[in-house]
């Protein structure tokens, strides 16, 4: 948890909430928290000496796949998707194209590179507003903006750059806004947001009542179930595993669209899917515990013997200075 993101902060609630449920049901729990003044996370996660990983984290270097990458090098079953699927989810340019490729409906948009910035006019062209702008490789709708006109669109990808590389200009589309949460590829349940700013951003999904939340979603129940569906066909595109939360526009005409998908999505206990999973009769706890039981390596990696005793740091020193084999032992022993 914690990591080096902008949704520090997020991923630490997010962790302390897992980490509380999960002793409460009898699990030896070490909460791993790094950033910038700690140790790097393989040291750390090698000192732990544990069994599983359970992932609270999100954004850059947590939920698009570098840590995913270390685990599997390590030997160390993790939760949640795979390398790939979450080096693709967390890149909202990639994600798009694979939606495409698979047919799901996305909102049209393009990508601004820091280099296509000053030809940012010709670049929009007849592409029209509003228009909304966000960084390319950014969760919990950091940098997220709205531009009605050209000059609030110069803004947007100006204050997207500072974050990312590229930024992403997408079309506006106004419709109501459906999460829908899944578990090992089975839909749990859908729910929709209303923030009463008319405007999801990072300030309305984390200020106390800023959101309406709506549980079900108040469409019919066939559009409802056709959305979960398309939730579906989306983590299935990107080959999610474990928890995922899909995330959709649905316009009062016969459209749906999905914006993105989040293979970490929040798990304080206030957040969407623990909302979505306790709707569908799933505790908060046994949602813990049923994303860590999904825990597993995917990439086939042969792991050596010695990788799996967790021989403690300290422990190398004594079998370097052995002189024999009677003494390597008794080293190890130690």
């Amino acid at each position: 948890m914690g990591g080096l993101s902008a949704e520090r902060d997020v991923s630490l609630r997010t962790g302390r909430g897992v980490a509380d449920a999960l002793r409460e049901r009898g699990h030896d729990v070490v909460e791993i928290a790094f950033g910038p003044d700690t140790a790097g996370v393989d040291e750390l996660v090698r000192a732990a000496r544990i069994d599983v990983a359970f992932l609270a984290l999100h954004g850059r270097g947590g939920e698009d796949g570098c840590v995913q990458g270390l685990l599997e090098l390590l030997g160390i079953p993790y939760t949640g998707s795979n390398v790939l699927s979450s080096a693709l989810a967390m890149d909202k340019v990639k994600a798009k194209e694979m939606f495409r490729l698979h047919n799901v409906p996305t909102p049209p948009y393009y990508a601004v590179s820091e280099d296509e910035a000053s030809d940012l006019e010709e670049l929009h062209g007849s592409f029209g507003f509003p228009a909304i702008v966000k960084p390319r490789s950014e969760g919990s709708s950091v940098g997220l903006t709205k531009a009605t006109n050209f000059a609030e669109l110069e803004r947007g990808v100006t204050a997207a750059l500072r974050l990312d590389p590229c930024a992403l200009v997408e079309r506006f589309i106004a419709g109501h806004e459906i999460h829908v949460g899944l578990l090992d590829g089975r839909v749990l349940g859908a729910i929709e947001v209303v923030p009463k700013s008319g405007f999801y951003d990072y300030a309305s999904k984390y200020t106390a009542g800023a959101t309406e939340y709506i549980l079900p979603p108040r469409l019919p129940s066939t559009r409802v179930h056709g959305v979960m569906k398309l939730a579906e066909r989306a983590a299935r595109a990107l080959g999610c595993a474990g928890p995922c939360r899909v995330d959709l526009l649905v316009t009062e005409g016969e459209n749906e669209y999905v914006l993105e998908v989040n293979t970490l999505p929040g798990m304080t206990p206030t957040s969407l899917l623990p909302k979505i999973a306790a709707h569908a009769g799933i505790d908060y706890g046994s949602l813990c515990e049923a994303i860590l039981a999904g825990a597993k390596l995917h990439a086939g990696l042969e792991k050596k013997a010695a990788t799996s005793t967790r021989v403690p740091r300290h422990s190398a020193v004594y079998v370097a200075d052995a002189e024999s084999d009677a003494d390597l032992l008794r080293a190890v022993g130690e």
